[in-house]
């Protein structure tokens, strides 16, 4: 049963190749994630082979669903979550010009200009849109931040706790993300 290739359908109807894997750290529940423009389907040893056809149809429900969700978080949503967190989070108006997503973030999860031509421009990057909204949200404090504190200043990080309690929480979350994938994490400590 390991590594034995299968497919599912993507969210375009493509057709997306699952590869299974045994893991033995794995007990009752089987685990899958994106991986190599397919799935990798991880299985505990002792799964039903006559549960594989439904496994696979609720992965690619999920697939399917989850591009739905992500196509449906446009920038004007994100415009309105930070005008949101802006309300709720800061005890203060931070003024900034613009917020969207961008495809072109290899390492780094969002970013905001101080000064020159594009001053107040946040982006944000487009992976997010898969994330949980609360690891978003800090991301989205965290840029916001930088408009009253450009660098990673004590300072900056006292405003970022003050206005978004599970900072910690978002913080581990995005290092177990990377750590899982084995990549680079861009360390703002």
């Amino acid at each position: 049963m390991a590594d034995t290739p299968l497919t599912i359908l993507g969210p375009a109807g493509e057709t997306l190749p699952v590869t299974l894997q045994v893991d033995k750290r794995l007990r009752k529940t089987a685990r899958w994630q994106p991986a190599a423009g397919g799935v990798l389907l991880r299985l505990p040893p002792r799964f039903p082979r006559r549960d594989l056809p439904r496994l696979l149809q609720q992965i690619e429900q999920q697939v399917q669903r989850a591009s739905r969700k992500r196509a449906g978080r446009t920038d004007a949503d994100l415009k309105h979550r930070a005008d949101q967190l802006l309300k709720t989070a800061f005890q203060q108006d931070i003024p900034y010009t613009a917020i969207r997503w961008v495809g072109n973030m290899q390492n780094r999860l969002g970013s905001c200009t101080n000064g020159g031509p594009t001053d107040g421009h946040i982006r944000i990057s487009e992976r997010l849109k898969t994330w949980p909204e609360w690891v978003t949200d800090y991301v989205i404090v965290h840029e916001l931040a930088h408009r009253l504190h450009p660098d990673h200043s004590p300072a900056f990080w006292t405003a970022v706790h003050a206005a978004y309690p599970r900072t910690a929480e978002a913080r581990a979350w995005i290092k177990g993300y990377f750590f899982a994938k084995g990549a680079p994490y861009e360390n703002e400590d």
